[in-house]
């Protein structure tokens, strides 16, 4: 489908990735799967997990 945007989400929080501060990456230890941080969690340290290879990170 053309044109069709797909909203990224925080991987900890699931909120919409929008504003300054808010990040995404590839997973550190698959470089597969893509990880969202958004401000909020980011700040907090919230831990995220990698759906693909279970790579906890702060």
């Amino acid at each position: 489908m053309l044109g069709a945007r797909v909203e990224l989400k925080c991987t900890s929080c699931g909120r919409a990735l929008r504003g300054a501060g808010a990040t995404q990456f590839l997973c550190p230890s698959c470089g597969e799967q893509p990880i969202g941080r958004c401000d909020r969690c980011r700040d907090q340290s919230v831990r995220y997990y990698c759906p693909k290879c279970q790579f906890e990170g702060p």
